[in-house]
């Protein structure tokens, strides 16, 4: 069962907030928006946040953990009621807590809000979307997160519509996503699948986005999963420590999201 994380130490967490949020759209705040959720922060500094998902695996998580305490970065983990409720996983949890980590909901069963063809409709109703998010968020608040310092939502299979976002933004919650343009999303494919993206061509795409794109990654969110489960050998948490190290040497910090896309971040206070 897994143990309460001291509030004291879940406080010392966050990052100072401003007493004085920008009113400002987030458009002008610097940020870029597809369908209403944020998918980058300002391009103005050298810095983005790394996110990572989870549900069922996490493999991945002490390697993760590793590398981010190795070159002093924060990350940004959100994952549904299912994986926080996983006896096997609480250890890991209350260490990226404890280590001053953003721990964010991806809804509690994983839910999928949309059809993956034809118009995106919602597939669930308010209540069902308010009642399933909730029990997520009560999920995260038994590792000692307060209510308020849970600021951003990603969504489940990081798929939505407008209407998501904004139920979201009525229980106070920012929808964020993953910025296109590497193919860190596709770190879950298995050796078996016809869309299977191999470790290395991730690394290669997340180097060439960097090295193409006039911002770099500046103001990038990008997308890991901390577990692949079973059917995939090739797992990319192994090169996560490679990819830190380039970044590094580029001269990029690696912040928590909330700390990414605070207003103070693109100046606009």
């Amino acid at each position: 069962m897994c143990l309460a994380v001291p509030a004291a130490a879940a406080a010392a967490a966050e990052p100072a907030a401003s007493a004085n949020r920008s009113a400002l759209p987030l458009e002008q705040q610097g940020l870029e928006l597809r369908e209403g959720g944020i998918i980058r922060g300002p391009t103005s500094a050298r810095r983005l946040a790394v996110v990572f998902t989870g549900h069922g695996y996490a493999e991945g998580g002490e390697t993760i953990l590793n590398e981010l305490a190795r070159h002093k970065a924060k990350g940004s983990f959100f994952f549904t009621g299912e994986f926080l409720t996983n006896a096997n996983f609480c250890p890991l949890i209350e260490r990226i807590v404890a280590e001053g980590h953003y721990l964010g909901p991806h809804s509690d069963k994983h839910v999928l809000y949309c059809p993956w063809e034809g118009p995106k409709n919602t597939l669930v109703t308010h209540a069902e979307f308010q009642a399933d998010l909730e029990s997520n968020l009560k999920k995260i608040e038994r590792f000692g997160v307060k209510r308020p310092q849970i600021r951003y939502f990603l969504p489940p299979y990081e798929y939505y519509n407008q209407e998501i976002v904004d139920w979201s933004k009525a229980i106070g919650l920012t929808l964020v996503n993953f910025t296109p343009g590497t193919r860190s999303n596709a770190d879950y494919t298995g050796e078996a699948d016809s869309n299977f993206v191999s470790s290395k061509a991730i690394f290669e795409s997340i180097l060439r986005k960097e090295q193409q794109d006039p911002n770099g990654l500046n103001g990038f969110i990008l997308l890991v999963h901390i577990g692949s489960g079973p059917g995939r050998a090739d797992k990319f948490p192994a090169q996560f420590g490679a990819v830190l190290d380039y970044l590094a040497g580029k001269g990029y910090g690696i912040v928590r999201v909330d700390e990414l896309l605070a207003p103070e971040a693109s100046g606009t206070l």
